[in-house]
């Protein structure tokens, strides 16, 4: 029997994407961080949606929502995304990506269709990190890597991570009762808006990931010497914005033209400014992404090279404090073909491309091998955003594409 999504799967899934976003702590903004009572209500709608598509749902130890569609014991296939969100972000990220695939395992329901292997459909807590300010929390637990010693960390109002788990009604000590059974995880899938423009300027509804990027992020300081703007000669001064300056401008230039390289100067404060001070010291940051480990290693060797290169003939110096950094995280090549023949089986060109920010996959893949699906977004690509956009046929030619690449599992876990 064919497996076919219901009709209007695309509106339906738009439809319950613009519902979820009315759970937020900021109206008319989308504000949704972890452990809070609205994203208690979001994760409810969410268990509800669940069970009507044939799941077995509710809350797991750290707060994520799990919905399980098959027997205990098979082999699982594990699909997620986060339903947590940046503060007044927009309503598609991760959401999306765990609406979305619902939809199919109603149509397995609805065909009487039970695959040799389980379904469980994971929507992660925390992805962004924005309350405790670490980062996939939600994923870390259901990959068995979650680290207990952020339990202590506080929010801005002083709540420790074990204070907010025990006042959403968990337990801080049964955290490892998250974790999946490696042994029975087949694989992980994520299906994600681009959050870029390339899909969009191609004029292409999807794509296949082919990696996910690595990051090294440094914080920095650039000491010079402060001065009267008016009396100090131009060859003379240790000016720190000027040399910081310089820097960000190198970064900029070292990783263009670069394909799958990007590097940014986010923040940039002068120390006590003054239109009329020579800038003394100066904070700033760096962030460095790369497809491969490889070419943002060697991207951070060359603008810490740089940087001794400008100090030295400026006169001031630089130090850099590495705050994060994660490897790179290459989707597994029997599911990148497997997306891609379900992308071209849909009649959709196949375009491969690496994903410059990091998704739940990257913590997943410690656990099993992963595979990721791009969708397009609009409005010149923008995420983070309220202004962040899809189409509803855009969503529905996504979750197409991801039942056609889950129904192509039977013959891999039959092998299994």
């Amino acid at each position: 029997m064919a497996v076919e999504l219901k009709p209007g799967a695309g509106q339906r899934i738009m439809q319950r994407l613009d519902e979820l976003a009315a759970f937020t702590e900021d109206p008319p903004g989308l504000t949704r961080t972890y452990l809070t009572p609205v994203q208690r209500a979001a994760g409810e709608r969410i268990i509800g949606w669940m069970r009507e598509a044939g799941f077995e749902a509710g809350f797991d130890e750290i707060g994520n929502v799990v919905g399980r569609y098959g027997a205990p014991g098979l082999p699982t296939v594990l699909i997620g995304s986060h339903f947590d969100t940046v503060r007044n972000g927009g309503k598609y990220d991760g959401q999306y990506g765990v609406i979305g695939p619902i939809d199919c395992v109603a149509a397995l329901r609805e065909a009487g269709v039970r695959l040799p292997f389980a379904i469980e459909i994971i929507a992660f807590a925390d992805e962004e990190g924005v309350r405790f300010r670490s980062t996939f929390l939600g994923s870390h637990a259901a990959s068995g890597k979650f680290d207990f010693s952020l339990l202590e960390r506080r929010d801005d109002q002083g709540v420790s991570m074990a204070e907010a788990l025990r006042t959403y009604g968990l337990d801080p000590t049964q955290i490892g009762r998250a974790a999946r059974d490696r042994q029975r995880a087949l694989c992980y899938l994520e299906i994600h808006i681009e959050q870029g423009p390339v899909l969009l300027q191609e004029n292409l509804p999807l794509g296949v990931v082919t990696s996910i990027a690595g990051v090294s992020r440094f914080q920095a300081t650039c000491t010079g010497l402060a001065g009267h703007a008016g009396t100090v000669p131009m060859h003379m001064r240790q000016d720190a914005c000027s040399a910081a300056a310089e820097l960000a401008l190198y970064v900029e230039k070292r990783c263009s033209g670069v394909e799958s390289l990007l590097g940014t100067v986010g923040l940039f404060s002068v120390r006590g400014g003054s239109a009329n001070v020579i800038s003394g010291i100066v904070d700033f940051s760096v962030d460095l992404r790369g497809a491969t480990d490889a070419l943002r290693e060697a991207a951070v060797s060359d603008i810490l090279g740089a940087a001794e290169r400008i100090g030295e003939e400026r006169k001031v110096r630089f130090e850099f404090n590495k705050i994060f950094e994660a490897g790179a995280t290459p989707c597994a090549p029997w599911l990148i073909e497997r997306i891609a023949a379900g992308i071209e089986r849909h009649g959709v060109p196949v375009r491969r491309l690496p994903s410059g920010a990091t998704h739940d996959a990257v913590a997943m893949a410690e656990l099993c091998d992963v595979g990721m699906i791009f969708v397009r977004c609009g409005n010149g690509g923008i995420s983070h955003n309220p202004a962040e956009i899809m189409t509803a046929e855009d969503a529905e030619i996504g979750a197409r594409v991801l039942l056609d690449v889950i129904l192509s599992l039977e013959a891999r876990v039959r092998a299994y």
